[in-house]
């Protein structure tokens, strides 16, 4: 017995070996990232003297934490902020209330055209957003809705929308195909209609991939630039990302480094703060995706 536990020990040890480099790669990649964000957070505490001077770091001048409320009130921060917040909330109930009847059905009931749909999505997905921006821009202006706030608000939440349904159906359709019929046989012993079997039993049940598919849309909505860029035509309606951009190019005039760092900050804490708190959730729809109920 001692003889045997040796050589597992062995081999286990030659196994870590083996994989050293790969956590080498990552420790390296994790220190990067750890270092570039903390560069940047403690640059928006700073002041653009001490930016350009390599004092980040030193706090000669104190916290500045003013530069945030400057961020948020005079840049227009806020603005951009909000109206994120509002396109990437809309645009992921939508996309739930949307795309999860349809993956459920995709998944669960056999009718002609069905393969055909699944195909559809899949190739859709794959259909890079430079190729559909100009009809869209053409049929969006041939409307006259870009200059009217509520009318832009809506192409852009129903672009979101509609860019995100082929990714959104294919991952739940994956999540409901793994989860147990033996559910819905026994609701339907019960009388228990198809929808309303949907609506109570199966998409509480799916509650993991919806929230992980959920998270995802969420971060493709707050970080899309494109589609923003080519249908947003006020600041009135802009993301963060546009806004951000706008920033970046005023800074050769303004010279506020600092607080456009407190607003990159800003942009950066909800899906940072999202993600922290919802990692088992993500690992646990991702995972539970792949597994056969």
């Amino acid at each position: 017995m001692a003889k045997e536990k040796k050589v597992r020990e062995r081999v286990n040890w030659r196994k870590e070996l083996h994989l050293a480099p790969g956590y080498i790669i990552l420790s390296l990649w994790v220190l990067f990232t750890f270092v570039l964000l903390g560069w940047v957070v403690v640059a928006s505490f700073s002041t653009s003297k001490e930016i350009f001077s390599g004092q980040v770091f030193k706090f000669a001048s104190g916290f500045h934490f003013e530069n945030y409320v400057k961020a948020w009130n005079t840049s227009n921060v806020s603005v951009f902020f909000t109206n994120s917040l509002f396109y990437a909330s809309i645009s992921c109930a939508l996309l739930i209330l949307v795309c999860a009847p349809a993956a459920y059905v995709l998944s669960r009931f056999t009718f002609l055209g069905n393969k055909i749909i699944q195909s559809g999505f899949v190739a859709s997905m794959g259909v890079p957003a430079t190729m559909i921006v100009l009809p869209l821009f053409g049929l969006v202006a041939g409307w006259n809705v870009l200059n009217v706030s509520i009318a832009n608000r809506a192409v852009l939440i129903f672009l979101y929308v509609g860019i995100n349904v082929p990714y959104t159906t294919i991952f739940l359709l994956t999540f409901f195909g793994n989860l147990s019929r033996a559910f819905e046989e026994a609701a339907a012993i019960d009388g228990c209609p198809p929808m309303k079997t949907f609506w109570k039993i199966m998409l509480p049940m799916a509650q993991p991939g919806i929230i992980t598919v959920t998270i995802f849309n969420f971060i493709n909505v707050w970080n899309e630039y494109f589609m923003s860029l080519i249908f947003a035509n006020s600041d009135k309606v802009k993301p963060v990302a546009i806004g951000l951009y706008g920033m970046i190019n005023s800074m050769r005039y303004t010279g506020d480094y600092a607080g456009m760092f407190a607003s990159v900050v800003i942009v950066f804490l909800p899906t940072f703060i999202l993600y922290i708190f919802m990692s088992e959730k993500i690992i646990a729809g991702i995972t539970g995706g792949g597994v056969k109920g």
